[in-house]
């Protein structure tokens, strides 16, 4: 089963999604999608890492999601947006190769049987308009794969102000 998670900056999606986790297994999986930039974002991995408690299987996973055996697991995959970017670097800004690219990791990992898949996105598209062209190209990958996750999801849930918001429900849900 795929849960989106869903929202803008700061709306309380990665808790919502660790707390769902949580509620959906004892020993969750959490996949980091970041690249460490730099020393700040370094930072900022090293305090995630240490907010969630020895519950919790940690894996660094960059692009290839489908690298990864999630069969009879609860994962919270976090978070689409730093794992678009990483696509759209070595794609050279190419958006329908990073696009395509992104698709397929997600389909792979659909396939996987005996799964709970949370996957943490942003809505970039809802606030400012990026400022330059490149910006815009990436608001639009974004967009786009939000709606390919969203349709392929069982359960998508839009994160306002902390509240949880349920724009799609099918199958089991657990977490109010």
């Amino acid at each position: 089963m795929i849960y989106l998670i869903t929202g803008g900056e700061r709306s309380g999606k990665s808790s919502y999604a660790e707390n769902l986790a949580k509620g959906l297994s004892e020993n969750p999986m959490y996949v980091a999608t970041a690249r460490k930039w730099d020393d700040d974002f370094q930072k900022r991995v090293d305090r995630h890492q240490k907010d969630r408690d020895e519950r919790w299987i940690n894996i660094e996973k960059e692009k290839h999601l489908s690298e990864i055996d999630f069969s009879g697991k609860v994962a919270v995959v976090d978070c689409v947006t730093l794992w678009l970017t990483n696509f759209f670097v070595d794609t050279k800004n190419d958006v329908a190769l990073s696009l395509e690219q992104a698709k397929a990791e997600l389909d792979a990992i659909a396939k996987q049987e005996n799964t709970n898949i949370i996957i943490v996105t942003n809505e970039i598209g809802m606030g400012v308009h990026a400022d330059t062209h490149i910006g815009r190209k990436f608001t639009e990958l974004q967009g786009w794969m939000n709606q390919y996750i969203a349709q392929k999801a069982e359960n998508v849930v839009l994160m306002v102000s902390g509240i949880p918001v349920v724009i799609k429900k099918q199958g089991q849900y657990q977490l109010q």
